[in-house]
């Protein structure tokens, strides 16, 4: 009698056996995920309700400030100064310009990319 074809059987059983295992293996994962991210979720604080919510300012909404700036005067000194001993420790500050309106290119003047020309004409 062959009894070869039952080794077969039984080695793909195996497998199958296997498989279903596995299977098994990562439905429990995800369930186990899903349930910690449930757990996650009931620690954190509640959402804010509508009467939580930021409001506007009494005078309405900020508005943008469109100003000038120019920058701050590096002191003179006889000797070199280090970043460290600048005011601001080397930070450029600014204060408000004097112009008001904003600053344009002067016609004849450096054009395209610096190159001293008329530009694109």
């Amino acid at each position: 009698m062959n009894t070869s074809w039952m080794d077969i059987a039984a080695g793909r059983g195996a497998l199958a056996g296997g498989l279903i295992v596995a299977g098994v293996v990562v439905v429990a994962v995800l369930i186990g995920a899903f349930w910690l991210g449930v757990r996650v979720k009931r620690r954190e604080p509640p959402r804010p309700t509508p009467a939580e919510q930021p409001r506007p300012p009494e005078g309405g909404a900020v508005r943008e400030v469109r100003e000038n700036r120019e920058p701050n005067e590096v002191p003179q000194s006889d000797q070199r100064l280090t970043p460290h001993q600048m005011p601001g420790h080397g930070n450029a500050g600014t204060r408000s310009g004097t112009s008001e309106g904003r600053p344009r290119w002067d016609e004849g003047s450096s054009g395209s990319f610096g190159s001293g020309g008329a530009g694109g004409r």
